[in-house]
């Protein structure tokens, strides 16, 4: 057998120096004493020495209650003593001692009767100085109630890292009683944790001794390892008063209440910030489908791995749909899908445009008739046939591995518009009410710029449908005129109609001419356009010169709402070659003559119509053959980037070669003009002056 095969596995000898503490009883300052039958000294260890004062050589052969006790105990002891060696029972107690110095100390006794082969009696004396055991039973106790009582979860473990010993705490923490973590080994106590992490940081605190402190671990327990819970571990090297290395300190200390905490308050700020973006990215447009897809862009990924918004098909047709009654079928139109990625799960919802009619049992039927969220958790194959349209889509679904569904209605104003669904497929998180919350609360704010989306397109149908037919007629070619014209409506849903021109023939040959702009849009805009337009193809049939024509109109402006607007009102004779021409707050025109640069003709602006009480002033201008008069509304010119003199130097330029054919100007001068966004409307009208036939 080697030096070390005495010892078992993971045992090893305490190797502390001579004189040197190596341990508790060295700590005590045990000392040995043993006595013959008469009572006196035959042993004396070297503690006794320490203990008492006197060395071996002193006390040896000398009657211990002589050097010992002071001699008011001395009958005492003796007494004691013979009780001992006739009765063989044990003595223990705390007993004053006289030390070599004279003074008095309690000690801490054990005696006991000794025999030897010959049946000789002897006592040993086992002692030690009262106020260090008490002081070592103090801590001692201390230390046993801390860590018994302790609310953080301790454990001791040898260098071989299997467990000594756990406290009550670390038994709940781990929900495994101490009896299964003691004498094993990490990975096999705690096999329900990430051990290769824990064993790791172990042994690196074994090898530097550098203590690890607040190590962040996230993991279930013995009995629910699918449970997270968190905690905050750290550990210490155990080393002896010589630096040998005894093992690791750990200690647990459970933070699942502030991780879940601090988890909460976490999403809680990421849905705070989505409902920001949400805010500051839906409904930029007034574009039906523009706005859904910037609501399914900014859902995914935060909330979902896909989305989809479809929409009541009678909202988008203009029409309020019947009240959807439970039982009965619903008819949508996709608008919007997004996804976080490339995924299978997006053949199973309808492309954007299509229409579908879905049944009383699918989710999303029951999510717009009964006006309240639908939630899946997780997804079964029954649920998958509820979900897509088809068996088709279903089977798209379970392949791409959907796990929770949710759909909510898009509700404004206290109707259902559609429904949101929301898609988790690589998200294990299931959908649960506060997802539910978050997605009504986003579907809201978007129901509310889809309708008025849906309202201000609605609206400009019926404003282009007023404009065109208010306009619907081609103005005749007048006599020794030629005229083009050109009316583009604005893109912006709410800003169509309040432009408008026209060519009225007037007795003697002659030929009004006439351009406006009413103040605002819309519908208002085009009905105030209509009665102007009417009124004045009246006026202009009585031949009243223009600025008598403006002061009619201004008075029946007042009237109207809206009541403003500009206009240029000009008639041209062309048998005297003279236009007189009167203008409301308009733009002025632009004479281009041949072989000379083209001029804004320099005319009293005036106020716009319907402001009341000021008079117009007319201006007489000889026209030629050959002569332009292009007449225009603010449309053509204003953009919101570069100011308005220098667009019209840039009408002027194109003017200066305007050609032989006024309908291939309006061509040139629109699109080079026209605002590519097209806030406003256009009116353009050119007039080309021929001679009079005689």
């Amino acid at each position: 057998m080697g030096a070390t095969d005495a010892f078992p596995e993971g045992a090893a000898p305490v190797g502390a120096a001579p004189g040197q503490p190596g341990g508790l009883l060295d700590v005590l300052g045990v000392a040995a004493v043993m006595l013959d039958a008469e009572g006196r000294i035959t042993l004396w260890s070297p503690q006794a020495e320490e203990l008492f004062g006197w060395t071996a050589q002193e006390a040896l052969g000398r009657p211990a209650a002589q050097l010992l006790v002071g001699p008011d105990d001395i009958d005492l002891v003796l007494r004691l003593f013979s009780q001992v060696m006739a009765s063989g029972e044990s003595w223990a107690g705390v007993f004053p001692i006289q030390h070599k110095d004279g003074s008095t100390r309690l000690v801490e006794f054990r005696n006991m009767r000794l025999l030897d082969e010959r049946g000789r009696s002897y006592a040993l004396g086992i002692a030690t100085d009262q106020a260090v055991l008490r002081r070592v039973e103090r801590d001692l106790a201390l230390s046993v109630r801390l860590v018994a009582q302790s609310p953080i979860g301790l454990a001791v473990l040898d260098t071989t890292l299997r467990f000594v010993m756990v406290n009550p705490a670390l038994e709940r923490i781990n929900d495994l009683p101490a009896d299964q973590h003691i004498g094993r080994h990490v990975r096999e106590a705690l096999s329900f944790l990430d051990t290769d992490v824990i064993v790791a940081r172990m042994h690196e605190v074994l090898e530097t001794g550098r203590p690890l402190l607040d190590q962040f671990t996230v993991g279930g327990t013995a009995a629910d390892p699918h449970a997270d819970q968190a905690w905050s571990v750290s550990y210490y090297r155990l080393e002896d008063a010589h630096g040998r290395v005894l093992g690791l300190a750990t200690s647990v200390v459970d933070i699942t209440e502030q991780h879940r905490a601090a988890t909460e308050a976490a999403r809680a700020r990421r849905r705070l910030a989505l409902i920001a973006d949400a805010s500051a990215t839906v409904g930029t447009t007034l574009d039906v489908d523009q706005t859904a897809h910037e609501l399914a862009d900014v859902i995914v990924p935060e909330l979902a791995d896909m989305a989809a918004v479809d929409v009541l098909d009678a909202i988008l047709d203009g029409r309020r749909p019947s009240v959807l009654s439970r039982g009965g079928p619903a008819r949508f139109r996709a608008l919007a899908v997004a996804t976080a990625y490339d995924t299978g799960a997006v053949r199973a919802a309808d492309p954007t445009g299509q229409i579908a009619s879905y049944e009383a049992d699918r989710l999303i039927t029951r999510c717009v008739t009964e006006a309240r969220p639908v939630i899946v958790a997780h997804v079964d194959d029954d649920d998958l046939r509820r979900i897509a349209a088809g068996p088709q889509g279903a089977a798209f679904l379970k392949q791409a591995g959907l796990r929770s569904y949710l759909a909510v209605p898009l509700i404004a104003r206290g109707e259902v518009l559609g429904a949101l669904s929301l898609y988790r497929v690589r998200n294990p998180e299931p959908f649960d009410e506060d997802d539910a919350v978050l997605a009504v609360e986003l579907a809201a704010r978007a129901a509310v710029c889809i309708d008025n989306a849906r309202s201000y397109q609605s609206e400009r149908r019926t404003a282009l449908t007023l404009q065109r037919h208010l306009m619907n007629h081609r103005p005749p070619q007048p006599t020794a005129m030629q005229i083009a014209y050109r009316y583009q409506p604005a893109q912006a849903a709410r800003e169509v109609g309040g432009d408008w021109f026209d060519a009225i023939p007037v007795a003697g040959d002659k030929t009004a001419l006439v351009v406006g702009d009413v103040m605002g849009s819309g519908i208002n805009a085009a009905a105030t356009m209509g009665q102007l337009r009417t009124t004045i193809r009246a006026l202009a049939d009585l031949d009243l010169d223009p600025a008598e024509v403006l002061r009619h109109l201004d008075h029946i402006a007042g009237g109207l709402d809206p009541a403003f607007a500009t206009c240029l009102y000009a008639v041209y004779d062309p048998h005297r070659s003279l236009c007189r021409i009167a203008v409301a707050g308009h733009l002025p025109p632009v004479l281009v003559r041949p072989g000379r640069q083209p001029e804004l003709l320099d005319l009293p602006t005036g106020a716009p119509l319907g402001v009341g009480g000021v008079p117009f002033e007319q201006t007489t201008v000889p026209l030629r053959d050959g002569d332009y008069l292009v007449l225009y509304t603010d449309g053509l010119i204003e953009t919101r980037d570069k100011a308005i003199d220098t667009r019209l130097d840039t009408l002027l330029t194109l003017l200066a070669e305007p050609g032989p054919d006024p309908e291939e100007l309006c061509d040139r001068l629109l699109s080079a003009l026209r605002d590519e966004h097209g806030h406003d409307d256009v009116a353009l009208l050119i007039a080309r002056v021929h001679a009079l036939e005689e």
